[in-house]
């Protein structure tokens, strides 16, 4: 029987009146990539912060790689990467020397690791780690979570404050991990992101699980809020009680609406104008919310 990566029964967080996670059951499989996903104040870095034994539950049980936080100790603490979701390096230090000193705290890493990440994230590990900005900082983070190749990667918000292309970069190291059977438990309040990477999502909301979902099922159905400029007037009626499009508006010569799933219905019904630009975004996570879950607590 595999002994789940993490695993959480009944778990409750209170701080005074305040109640942050109403009762979570998780179970994520040993080489998952596992989404966590809501807005902020949905309960996912309280989850985190119980996991790593930083806070205490008020009631039920969490087990990371079959044992408990409290009693797992330094042989635990040695098999995860955790990158925090805030994340304060200020020491006059170079980076290069601070990831040599948490390297040695975790037992030593392999050769030459450190810097084939740095290289991958263009990192350099010559500067004070005070003098980086947000973004070269967050790189820091990353190196020190994935340098000991970890069974388990628990990642806070970990794309903040960096560029589209190492967003990219840092999501080829997440697959890179579970190809080689580690597990990822990636926070995010990002829906496309996770929908990259990960095998399955729970989707909180106010410290409950709203859903729990396969990836794939997710992808299929992925919301996109869509501009679209023609060359001149369009009328409403072309484009309404389309499949799979929604919400539509029309001003002139733009048109507006979202779309689920495939959008090669709206593709096509636009062909049929002169079109100058088209432009499509993902909706905040509380439009998805919505309109996946009828806004239900």
């Amino acid at each position: 029987m595999l002994i789940a990566a993490v695993r959480a029964a009944g778990l409750v967080k209170r701080y005074g009146n305040r109640t942050a996670l109403h009762g979570l059951d998780i179970e994520v499989a040993p080489g998952e990539v596992f989404g966590f996903l809501g807005p902020n104040g949905a309960g996912k870095t309280t989850t985190i912060r119980l996991m790593l034994d930083l806070i205490r539950p008020t009631a039920g049980t969490i087990e990371v790689l079959g044992k408990d936080p409290r009693r797992g100790g330094p042989q635990l603490r040695r098999r995860i990467g955790y990158l925090p979701g805030e994340l304060h390096l200020e020491g006059r230090q170079t980076a290069a020397d601070l990831l040599a000193f948490l390297a040695a705290r975790r037992g030593g890493v392999r050769a030459g690791r450190i810097t084939e990440l740095a290289e991958l994230l263009d990192l350099d590990l010559s500067r004070q780690v005070r003098k980086l900005s947000k973004g070269n900082k967050q790189k820091v983070g990353i190196v020190q979570a994935f340098m000991h190749d970890p069974a388990l990667l628990v990642l806070d918000e970990p794309t903040s404050g960096l560029d589209p292309l190492l967003q990219h970069r840092f999501l080829d190291l997440v697959r890179a991990a579970r190809d080689d059977g580690r597990t990822v438990f990636m926070s995010s309040h990002v829906l496309s992101e996770v929908q990259e990477v990960a095998d399955r999502a729970v989707i909180m909301r106010g410290g409950r699980v709203l859903a729990t979902e396969d990836v794939d099922d997710l992808r299929k159905r992925a919301l996109r809020n869509v501009e679209i400029a023609f060359g001149g007037p369009v009328a409403l009626a072309d484009f309404t009680g389309l499949p799979g499009v929604r919400d539509v508006s029309v001003d002139g010569s733009v048109l507006r609406c979202t779309t689920e799933g495939s959008a090669d219905a709206l593709v096509k019904a636009a062909a049929r104008h002169t079109v100058h630009s088209i432009r499509s975004t993902e909706p905040d996570l509380e439009e998805i919310f919505f309109a996946y879950y009828g806004g239900r607590e």
